[in-house]
C-alpha cells in the first residue's frame, strides 16, 4: 500500500517540522512528507526541506488581492502535489475555507496551552506562556486537535498536562511544554494517518483503545 502523502504548513523555524519528518523516516508515521508551504520567506523550515529535498512553496498572502484568492492557491498546491493529509506546524496562519472542507477531518494543529484555554486569533508562541504566566495557573500543556475554520476550535485529538509551578518566567514554561510538544504531536500524526480517529460532534475518539 502506497504511503500516504503530508503537507507541512510552517511559519517558523521548522522544529516541529523536523520531528515529524524524522518520524516518517524511522516509519512510526506511515507517511512521507510531500510538500513545505510557508507564508513567511525567512521561515527556517525552507532550508530544512531544501536540505532534505522536499518541495516548498512560499505563498505568501500579501501577493494576493484577497484571502479567498491566497488560500484558492494553497488549495492548488495541495492537490497538485497529491496530499492526503495537512500538518499545521507553528502556522500563523487562519486555513480557509475551501482547504477545511476539502480536507474536512485531515488537517492537525498544535497548540501550545491547554485548549480552550488560552487559544484564539494572536495566541500563538511567545503569546500563550506569556497569557499562561501572567494568569498565574499550575498547570498548562499541549493539545493537538483537527482544524475547522476558526483559530484553535477544532475537536481535540491528544493533550498532555505539564506542571508549571516552579516556572519563573514565560521562557520556563516554554521550554517545559516544548518537551512534550514533539511527542504528543507525532502521535497525534499517526493515529490520523492510520484512521484511527473516530470523530463525533467536538469529541474523539481513538479506535482500538
Amino acid at each position: 500500500m502506497a504511503l500516504k502523502r503530508l503537507a507541512v504548513l510552517a511559519s517558523g523555524r521548522g522544529s516541529n517540522f523536523l520531528a515529524i519528518l524524522e518520524q516518517t523516516r524511522t516509519g512510526y508515521i506511515p507517511a512521507i512528507i510531500s510538500l513545505l508551504i510557508t507564508n513567511n520567506p525567512d521561515a527556517g523550515a525552507i532550508q530544512n526541506a531544501q536540505k532534505n529535498d522536499i518541495p516548498w512553496r512560499i505563498i505568501n498572502p500579501k501577493d494576493f488581492t484577497d484571502r479567498q484568492s491566497f488560500n484558492d492557491k494553497i488549495l492548488d498546491e495541495l492537490i497538485w502535489a497529491k496530499i492526503d493529509y495537512i500538518i499545521l506546524a507553528g502556522y500563523l496562519k487562519l486555513v480557509g475555507k475551501q482547504i477545511v472542507d476539502r480536507y474536512s477531518n485531515k488537517i492537525i494543529n498544535i497548540h501550545p496551552a491547554l485548549l480552550p484555554s488560552f487559544g484564539g486569533k494572536g495566541m500563538y508562541g511567545h503569546h500563550v506562556h506569556q497569557a499562561v504566566y501572567d494568569r498565574g495557573v499550575k498547570v498548562s500543556g499541549v493539545t493537538v486537535h483537527l482544524v475547522n475554520s476558526e483559530y484553535d476550535d477544532g475537536p481535540i485529538v491528544l493533550q498532555r498536562c505539564v506542571s508549571i509551578e516552579k516556572a519563573k518566567t514565560p521562557e520556563e514554561i516554554a521550554g517545559t511544554v516544548l518537551k512534550v510538544e514533539h511527542e504528543i504531536f507525532s502521535q497525534a500524526i499517526k493515529l490520523m494517518v492510520e484512521e484511527k480517529l473516530h470523530i463525533a460532534g467536538s469529541r474523539v475518539e481513538i479506535i482500538g483503545d
